[in-house]
């Protein structure tokens, strides 16, 4: 059910979308591995360096070269400088693959007249990327990117500055992410939230919720893909 604990969702004039892990698919275990093996440690360890100064790397406070140079550094492994920018384009990479029903309904949602937003923790070689080849993201109202705005989810004034762009209050918003600490952030100032997990719980939830504009499903009611 929504993170707010409302039952229904009334009111609703726009949806923002988290992007990593909701409008994407994940990064595969190939993807993992492959930069791993750069670094020669296990995928595991490349997880936990991955994730160590990612929100520096995402609000645009380190550079690529300054953010792969310090988990090379983590990890205790000197890496030339194309060896670093191979982990880089390998990122870019492994989080470029859409997740086709969320993107459609993404869009289902904006045809309808229903404002759509997109709200991520993204560095500035990512942005570049998704402002270059996703044509859908000229569809929505409002784009709030981290390293654009030196913000960063969870902190407020990042939603309050995507809601700006969508000329719309809290309560007639729907924030979807795959982070529970997202989610709250995004309650405390009064937005409705749903966690992601799987395309297919997401329709599950918005049909309990009373969501007007429901992701297809397929003959069998199961959703079109997870």
């Amino acid at each position: 059910m929504p993170v707010n604990g409302h039952e229904k969702l009334p009111n609703l004039k726009a949806v923002i979308f988290d992007y990593g892990n909701v409008l994407c698919l994940p990064p595969t275990r190939e993807d993992i591995e492959g930069s791993a093996r750069i670094l020669g440690i296990p995928p595991g360890r490349f997880q936990v360096l991955w994730s160590r100064h990612r929100d520096r790397y995402d609000r645009g406070d380190l550079s690529r070269e300054l953010y792969w140079k310090q988990v090379a550094e983590d990890a205790g492994t000197p890496l030339q400088l194309r060896q670093l920018q191979d982990l880089a384009e390998r990122d870019v990479i492994m989080w470029s693959r859409t997740q086709p029903a969320m993107i459609a309904w993404l869009e289902d949602l904006s045809a309808s007249g229903m404002k759509t937003a997109v709200l991520s923790n993204m560095h500035a070689d990512m942005i570049r990327h998704v402002r270059d080849n996703f044509a859908w993201l000229k569809r929505v109202n409002s784009a709030t990117f981290s390293a654009e705005v030196r913000l960063i989810k969870p902190e407020p004034a990042i939603y309050e500055h995507c809601l700006r762009g969508l000329g719309v209050a809290p309560a007639e918003t729907l924030f979807i992410d795959d982070r529970e600490v997202n989610l709250r952030a995004a309650q405390a100032i009064g937005i409705h939230g749903i966690h992601f997990r799987s395309v297919g719980e997401l329709c599950s939830e918005l049909e309990a919720a009373g969501f007007p504009t429901l992701l297809p499903k397929t003959p069998s009611g199961s959703a079109s893909a997870d």
